[in-house]
């Protein structure tokens, strides 16, 4: 019988044809305070000691900034969540490092578009189901529908009404997520009323306002915020007490602008 040993030389030559630098994809603030979209070329197995796969066709990645990995995470149902993608666009969702989805969207919401998203996503989705035009009994008939859809958890907007949190919190299993855009929110009502974490979203005031919110909420309370486009901002919203940071990234046709940039600077 053969010896059932491994074989490095010829696993190295398997990896050999796959070892391919992959390009990250971020927006950076320039020195006019203006985003672009950065796109930079780095070899897989260079970035850290970490085994690595990557391939000739996805090699293409829309990279959450690193300082997020700072964060503590939240763990939902065994999975540990750092960073979350602002983003209701299917290629960017497909194509993304980041560990969750938020999938808020400033239309009415609409089973349809919560489905379509959660079906294409490969890491869990947290859905919006209303909160300013949409509410009462319409935004519990989504959140119960986007739990069997299979949400990872349910996003109600800042105008959402305490009652309605605490009826939508009786009918779904999956967190109750409360926005909360200003000091001037009743975030303790809300979360009286049944939601399970917040997520903060105050502009260029959200750092300050997740200190606010910490101190008056101690360390229990899991909270999601919005950390801006630069390293230094993530940092500061994670030290003022954010377990996790959305990140929005660049759209879609801003990449194709850098990437035609790219091809025709080749050719």
């Amino acid at each position: 019988m053969a010896e059932n040993k491994f074989n490095k030389e010829a696993f190295l030559e398997h990896y050999k044809g796959r070892d391919y630098s992959y390009e990250s994809i971020q927006t950076e603030m320039d020195d006019d305070n203006n985003s672009h979209v950065v796109i930079k070329e780095l070899e897989g197995q260079s970035r850290k000691r970490v085994p690595e796969f990557t391939s000739k066709l996805r090699h293409r990645l829309v990279e959450v900034p690193d300082e997020i990995y700072q964060a503590s995470g939240i763990r939902i149902f065994g999975h540990r969540i750092k960073s979350l993608l602002f983003s209701t666009d299917v290629a960017l969702i497909r194509n993304s490092n980041a560990h969750a989805v938020m999938s808020v969207y400033p239309f009415t919401p609409q089973m349809a578009i919560n489905q379509s998203l959660i079906n294409a996503s490969s890491v869990p989705v947290f859905t919006g189901v209303g909160g300013g035009t949409t509410s009462g009994e319409r935004s519990i008939q989504l959140a119960f529908q986007s739990e069997q859809a299979g949400a990872f958890g349910v996003v109600v907007n800042s105008p959402m009404e305490n009652d309605v949190i605490r009826q939508i919190a009786q009918v779904v299993d999956v967190p109750v997520v409360a926005t909360i855009s200003s000091e001037h929110d009743d975030f303790i009502g809300k979360l009286n009323a049944g939601a399970d974490m917040l997520n903060v979203s105050g502009g260029a005031t959200t750092a300050r306002l997740v200190s606010h919110i910490r101190q008056q909420v101690g360390d229990v309370v899991p909270i999601i915020a919005t950390g801006g486009p630069t390293g230094p901002s993530i940092l500061e919203t994670i030290e003022a007490g954010a377990n996790a940071i959305t990140y929005t990234p660049p759209a879609s046709a801003d990449i194709f602008a850098e990437l035609m940039a790219k091809y025709r600077r080749n050719k």
